[in-house]
């Protein structure tokens, strides 16, 4: 049982927990960093570590200047080989995922699910793969460079989703507006902005604010990672912001 002094310290380390935008440890934990613009380490509780489309620091003649990714990663999903979505310059010797289908590594299930970069089937920027995979019992779908909402067909391949990560700057990809429905379409628990417009994005985007006003729950975290545990998801959408890493 714990005594008055214990239980004042616990609420302590709640708060400051919860400030630093990190839930609480106790369970089985995901973690996810964002390191700016689409690219994120999410990191199982066994240490299986996964990066999503690593971008090349200075592309596009310094317009996206995000530092240089520092970590090494057992798989690296890549939705299109765009310099602000792929670079060769990674960290140890991690397993490339770039096209479609199921593939297993480390005990965790890619599945790879082919789209568009843009809302005329690729004719103006090509193709894009979205990525859904399940780390400690959470179902995560990774957008890449969506440019349309998903049809029938695409979202019954992705499923339910517990954490969406999603472009929401417009012009390369999916209006923010456009966003929110792709959002309600597929109705995760959690939504991650990503690929919008910051002080190291200089990119003819949007920031997130356009995005944002389509939703009540919104969490602005003050850190660039959290935690996500599969048994205390939101039972409704929640639309969660990360401060840029790098």
């Amino acid at each position: 049982m714990k005594t008055g002094i214990q239980r004042i310290l616990s609420a302590i380390k709640n708060w400051i927990s919860a400030s630093a935008g990190m839930t609480v440890k106790g369970g089985v934990s995901m973690k996810i960093k964002w390191y700016g613009h689409a690219a994120f380490i999410l990191t199982s509780k066994d240490g299986v570590k996964v990066i999503t489309d690593p971008y090349e620091s200075g592309a596009f003649g310094g317009a996206l200047s995000y530092g240089t990714i520092p970590d090494e990663a057992d798989v690296v999903i890549v939705s299109h080989d765009h310099a602000d979505h792929f670079t060769a310059d990674l960290k140890g010797k991690p397993h490339i995922l770039n096209k479609e289908g199921k593939f297993t590594f480390r005990g965790i299930e890619f599945i790879g699910i082919p789209v568009f970069h843009d809302p005329s089937k690729g004719k103006d920027r090509g193709k894009n793969f979205l990525f859904s995979f399940t780390i400690d019992g959470i179902k995560v779908c990774h957008c890449g460079d969506l440019g349309h909402r998903l049809n029938q067909e695409e979202l019954k391949k992705v499923g339910e989703v517990d954490l969406l990560l999603i472009p929401v700057g417009g012009f390369y990809t999916l209006e923010p507006g456009e966003a929110v429905k792709v959002c309600k379409d597929i109705n995760p628990k959690v939504i991650i902005p990503m690929h919008y417009k910051t002080e190291k994005c200089n990119f003819p985007i949007a920031d997130a604010e356009d995005f944002l006003k389509g939703w009540k729950d919104i969490k602005r975290m003050a850190s660039s990672e959290m935690e996500l545990e599969v048994n205390k998801l939101p039972t409704k959408t929640e639309v969660v912001t990360l401060k840029y890493a790098l």
